[in-house]
């Protein structure tokens, strides 16, 4: 009954969507704030894989400023990571808003 032996297209969508989560996990993409004084380097998965804080923006007298510099380049790095999700992850999904995928 149908059986044609091809692959059915949820398991095509399926296969696609695995291969485009694995290289969303292997591609970095970095967000800055203060002029680049505070850098996030996140996989596209949105996962941190570094940060970088410049010497001068470190003042035991203001650790507010730094944490608001931290969090913008975190909130920058993740918007980066979901537009890459986006773009990766809309050929697969058709466009449809599925939570948790971008």
């Amino acid at each position: 009954m149908g059986g044609g032996g091809g692959v059915s297209p949820l398991a095509a969508a399926q296969e696609m969507f695995a291969k485009a989560q694995e290289e969303l996990a292997a591609t970095t993409v970095e967000g800055s704030a203060g002029g680049g004084a505070v850098r996030v380097s996140m996989t596209g998965d949105q996962k941190i894989s570094g940060i970088s804080i410049q010497p001068e923006v470190v003042d035991p007298d203001d650790v507010e400023m730094l944490q608001d510099l931290i969090m913008a380049a975190i909130g920058d790095a993740s918007e980066r990571a979901g537009e890459l999700q986006a773009q990766s992850l809309g050929a697969i999904t058709g466009g449809l808003n599925i939570p948790g995928l971008g």
